[in-house]
């Protein structure tokens, strides 16, 4: 009977008491939070419940299985894997802590400095998520030679492995030469402030916004909710856009061609009706102008600006749109068109236009009055 009893006693145990301090602890973390509304760092902690309350139940199992004299033939192994199993939920619960504790301070500097310095904020998010990254990879390496080390086997040839360790670090460095090289971008990306996740770029001709940055490749999104993917490499290497760099107000163009009759003045006076009433304006400057000029048409040029990049698209889409309409409602000739008539020809001495009947164009009547023919 006591050979029974004291299995279920030792781990039933262990489980009813990770539970109940689990729970505990959760209550305190909840309390925590409600009190302090300022900071998230106690509901992000409550996140690490799961591999908190294994990390308590193979500590427990680890410490008193010996009490419980279960498997008695199996005792290497079941320490084995009662150790493993501590040693990764060890790992997972450091990770899940770290995250809490960066995600809390990157709070607090973003509330702080959100509408004063957004490319700041932006910056820092980059590099909290990379450095998230590198964390997670270090406590990862350091659980898994730790899980090796238990083994014997693996003790025993440490010896080996640390004499060949300078021939395996060549060869692996001229194999993962490309994959270093994009994990070194990745920290110039992230300390250099060349593009953060969030900016605004051109790259290869499409328009996108970076979604994400790690320390081997970038994803930006395209305004038609594509995803491209590039090694971090290519922003080190090649010129990009990055229309987020500096202040995010923008200057955009819109181009007419016109017949050289359409109205200028008119339409800069429209232009400044359609921009008054164009939202995303910002009302800080536009203009229009006259930039070139064909045998047929003539090129009109305004400048608009908006806050930002999605503002300017909107207002130059706008702005050419309602322009059109407005020249083919009020002002039909101004339109391009070909023109098919015969050309005028020189004046004579007199300065008259000979017609083809030989009376000049000034002399021309109709319907009893004389005015040039056009």
């Amino acid at each position: 009977m006591e050979n029974l009893l004291r299995p279920l006693i030792v781990v039933g145990g262990s489980v009813v008491l990770t539970l109940v301090i689990g729970w505990a602890t959760d209550f305190l973390l909840r309390k925590a939070d409600d009190r302090h509304h300022e900071t998230p760092l106690w509901g992000l902690l409550r996140r690490g419940r799961i591999p908190y309350q294994l990390v308590l139940l193979a500590a427990l199992l680890r410490g008193f299985y010996d009490e419980a004299q279960l498997l008695q033939s199996r005792d290497q192994a079941v320490g084995q894997t009662l150790t493993l199993v501590l040693i990764g939920s060890t790992a997972w619960l450091v990770i899940r802590i770290a995250a809490a504790i960066v995600e809390t301070s990157y709070s607090r500097y973003a509330n702080a400095r959100a509408h004063r310095d957004p490319a700041r904020v932006r910056r820092v998010r980059t590099q909290v998520t990379l450095i998230m990254r590198v964390v997670s990879a270090i406590v990862g390496v350091v659980a898994a030679a730790s899980m090796l080390l238990t083994f014997p086997a693996f003790r025993a040839a440490g010896a080996s492995l640390l004499a060949s360790a300078g021939i395996l670090g060549i060869v692996a460095g001229v194999a993962a030469q490309s994959t270093l090289s994009n994990m070194f971008a990745g920290f110039q990306i992230a300390f250099g402030d060349m593009v953060r996740i969030g900016d605004t770029v051109v790259v290869d001709g499409e328009w996108g916004t970076v979604e994400e940055i790690t320390l081997t490749f970038l994803t930006v999104r395209t305004w038609d909710e594509r995803r491209i993917t590039m090694p971090v490499s290519y922003f080190t290497s090649k010129p990009f856009e990055n229309w987020s760099r500096g202040t995010p107000q923008m200057t955009g163009t819109v181009f007419w061609h016109v017949d050289h009759t359409a109205p200028v003045d008119a339409m800069r006076e429209k232009l400044r009706d359609i921009l008054r009433e164009c939202p995303a304006w910002d009302g800080r400057a536009y203009d229009l102008s006259v930039t070139d000029t064909t045998p047929n048409t003539m090129q009109v040029r305004a400048l608009v600006t908006a806050k930002d990049a999605d503002d300017i698209w909107t207002v130059r889409v706008s702005v050419r749109e309602q322009m059109l309409r407005w020249l083919a409602e009020e002002h039909p000739y101004a339109l391009p068109r070909v023109n098919t008539a015969d050309a005028a020809q020189a004046p004579n001495r007199n300065g008259h236009r000979p017609s083809q009947d030989g009376v000049p164009h000034q002399q021309r009547r109709y319907h009893g009055s004389t005015r040039p023919e056009r």
